[in-house]
């Protein structure tokens, strides 16, 4: 079996909420998202997906993530798909870098992979360990009003895990997350999560600020020795995430203190590496949240089989970014129901995306 053809197409995804905004005053009502089509010589198709949040969030965006794919599809052509380890290493001799297009890549093939064993994805990376798992959404900054009220609303759709973005003023954002934790259930988890936007002395303030509240803090800075200082001396729970891309960086979260990572797919460049980072984890006694930046059904649908096959004990929280956004060209599948979510069980991805849904394709690597 070959790779025969290559198709990238364009989309659109809005949120579901109005306006995503963030910190440093980055703000979303749509992202523009990446499909990629990889069609195998006996005519299998397997689907992947890259969807950056914006330009500004993590080092990629969308122009760059696309050049990538044109220059790795051609060489990719002719290569058997369900040869993972090949597939990334011939990647990584084509060009350095740029895992977040090879992310997008690599779910397609095994996608494939699946397919042609007649299995779900979940069986190939581990095994399913769970039928369903928690399920967590961010809650925008907002006032401590507006923050309160979208917990609120989003708890009564079974929503018991929350995001909370902060990363500004320290008074205002012990106050978004003081209103926000009011109006949670008391067995509700809260993050508040800066996404490295406070400088130090606002960590230091904004942490010692929320002691007294039953909440985690998340990437309070940019990096994880500037983590480590902020949190240094709290009791609070510290989760990192965007310094978290290398098995070094993991190895170094642990040993700043934090107790739990964020494992985005793209991020780590694939399926493969969030396997490799996530069983390592565990080993290091930290608990890991399955994710991505952002996405449609085809990300939510990676995203639920590596939440399926991770350890019970170790998993915190999972992203179904198909909740958040519109982006459902496989029929808003995988889909949550009470707050839960679970992995397909059909071979693959085990979702259909409906190409009618799709305008043509931006370019196609064929030979």
């Amino acid at each position: 079996m070959k790779i025969a053809r290559i198709a990238v197409f364009s989309y659109r995804l809005h949120y579901e909420h109005g306006s995503y905004v963030m910190s440093l005053g980055r703000r979303a009502t749509h992202e523009t998202g990446t499909l990629v089509r990889i069609t195998a010589s006996d005519g299998i198709d397997g689907w992947g997906e890259i969807t950056p949040l914006g330009s500004t969030y993590l080092p990629t965006y969308v122009g760059s993530i696309r050049a990538a794919l044109k220059t790795l599809g051609d060489e990719l052509l002719g290569h058997d798909p369900t040869n993972i380890g090949r597939i990334s290493r011939v990647m990584d001799m084509a060009l350095m870098g740029h895992g977040y297009a090879k992310s997008a890549l690599e779910i397609a093939c095994w996608d494939i992979f699946g397919k042609v064993v007649g299995r779900p994805l979940v069986d190939l990376i581990g095994g399913r360990l769970n039928d369903d798992f928690p399920l967590y959404e961010a809650v925008p900054m907002g006032t401590p009003a507006e923050m309160a009220g979208f917990v609120q609303a989003r708890g009564e759709a079974g929503i018991t895990r929350f995001q909370l973005k902060v990363g500004g003023d320290p008074a205002d954002d012990i106050a978004r997350v003081a209103a926000a934790r009011a109006a949670a259930p008391d067995s509700a988890i809260i993050v508040a999560d800066s996404n490295g936007a406070w400088q130090l002395w606002q960590a230091r303030r904004a942490i010692r600020g929320m002691e007294d509240l039953d909440v985690l803090v998340e990437q309070p800075c940019r990096d994880t020795p500037e983590c480590a200082l902020a949190h240094r001396g709290s009791t609070l729970p510290m989760v990192l995430d965007e310094s978290v891309v290398t098995v070094a960086d993991l190895i170094a979260a642990r040993d700043a203190g934090a107790l739990a990572v964020n494992l985005k797919i793209s991020r780590l460049g694939g399926v493969a590496r969030t396997v490799q980072m996530r069983d390592l984890a565990r080993e290091l006694g930290l608990s890991v949240s399955i994710e991505d930046m952002w996405g449609g059904d085809v990300i939510t649908a990676a995203v639920s089989h590596l939440a399926a096959s991770t350890s019970p004990d170790h998993l915190m929280n999972v992203s179904f970014f198909n909740d958040w956004t519109d982006g459902h060209v496989a029929g808003h599948e995988p889909r949550s129901s009470n707050g839960r979510g679970r992995a397909p069980a059909a071979p693959g991805l085990g979702i259909e995306v409906d190409t009618a849904r799709l305008d043509k394709p931006l370019f196609v690597a064929t030979g």
